[in-house]
């Protein structure tokens, strides 16, 4: 089988041609999760209640209803049909769609996806090799499972809500700005999809899947700050103390902020030597790994102390040449005019065929195999719904 290109940017060969993902999910967990695997070729059918994702509601829309500024990101290089599963003529529709698919994705709690008839046992029946993914909020054999998730109750329930109040005392928790734990969780999504297809290509067996998205971002989360309490009984307390360092921030200069952080002793003392200190690492006993893990504060305010002496740019120009790993602390209006980014053509203007011009970010994936690799558009609502209804409503 292969899919029909999708828009006017997309090339024949593609790393994942041939691959057919039938795509239920909603929000940004899910379809973040198939984006990438549409970026890498995949044919994503994205099937949406009438109505549409709510996240193609979420920021303005140039044009077209539907067709807002998080769905041309999140949904883009996907094909849309809009079924209403509760309805006989449209279930038959993706029933008789899933038994071509490879995979069905869908992050519908599991009671209510067995409601309509497309539970684990019933997509199985139709293709007896399916992938069958859920993106759940929870793990499906705690006493959470059926409880509704969102990027903000995952990153409460995580414990990272509490890492700012440790940065700077004050108690009340804080959310990332960002849908972190969304994202995070539909990286271990496409993760999960890649790995079931390859055991697929090995054995010849689909097999169900389960994400559960608060144990996928506390993993995450713990990765590096589990420190100490990692050992039973604990060694010391959890949190990797640099990180919740109050003075680890981008360092002041005459015009904004600069991210500088050498990690090697000679490099250090070579930071010095260029921020015009010489020798002030060894009169602080700052001179060895050791003794500046144990006072990394102290460590952060000598160089804060330095670094207004100069503009962004004069200390990047001392100090890129030097190899070491320095860049602005950019507002994040000023990421598309960062030159590397300009360089390597990481933002695209590209025109999306009803909606007009706009700025899409390229994947951040290099294949030798695929050099050319260009990426689709995010489908308005229904786009493909006449076609996909006439050839599976049979």
């Amino acid at each position: 089988m292969q899919p029909a290109p999708v828009g006017e940017e997309a090339v024949s060969m593609r790393m994942l041609e041939g691959i057919r993902i039938v795509d239920l999910t909603t929000v940004i967990f899910g379809p973040y999760a198939t984006q990438m695997l549409a970026d890498l070729g995949a044919e994503v059918i994205k099937v949406e209640a009438p109505g549409g994702d709510v996240s193609r509601y979420l920021g303005r829309s140039a044009k077209t209803p539907g067709s807002g500024s998080t769905h041309l990101t999140v949904n883009r290089g996907k094909k849309s049909v809009v079924l209403d599963l509760k309805q006989p003529d449209d279930a038959k529709v993706l029933a008789n769609l899933i038994k071509t698919a490879d995979v069905v994705v869908h992050n519908v709690r599991a009671k209510a996806i067995e409601r309509l008839g497309f539970g684990y046992a019933e997509c199985r029946a139709l293709k007896e090799d399916i992938i069958y993914l859920h993106c759940a909020g929870f793990g499906q054999d705690g006493p959470y499972a059926d409880y509704p998730a969102y990027d903000d109750v995952i990153q409460a329930g995580s414990g990272i809500c509490s890492l700012a109040s440790r940065v700077d005392g004050n108690p009340q928790p804080r959310y990332v700005a960002s849908v972190i734990a969304d994202k995070v969780s539909g990286h271990y999504c496409a993760q999960a999809i890649l790995v079931a297809l390859i055991h697929r290509l090995r054995t010849g067996e689909g097999q169900q899947v389960e994400v559960p998205m608060f144990e996928a971002f506390t993993n995450f989360v713990l990765e590096e700050h589990l420190q100490d309490a990692t050992t039973i009984p604990p060694l010391g307390p959890i949190c990797y103390p640099r990180q919740i360092d109050p003075a680890r921030q981008p360092f002041p200069t005459q015009d904004g902020y600069l991210s500088i952080i050498p990690y090697t002793d000679a490099k250090m003392v070579e930071l010095f030597d260029l921020l015009g200190a010489p020798g002030l690492l060894a009169k602080e006993g700052l001179d060895s790994q050791p003794a500046r893990a144990a006072a990394p504060t102290r460590l952060y305010e000598l160089i804060a102390a330095l670094t207004p002496a100069r503009t962004t740019q004069q200390w990047l120009d001392v100090l890129t040449p030097a190899q070491f790993p320095a860049i602005p602390a950019y507002d994040i209006a000023d990421v598309f005019t960062d030159p590397h980014f300009l360089a390597t053509g990481f933002f695209r203007e590209v025109e999306h065929p009803s909606e007009g011009r706009y700025r899409q970010m390229q994947p951040p994936l290099r294949f030798s195999a695929d050099p050319d690799r260009k990426i689709g558009h995010a489908p308005n609502l229904d786009a493909d719904g006449p076609a996909i209804r006439a050839e599976f409503g049979g």
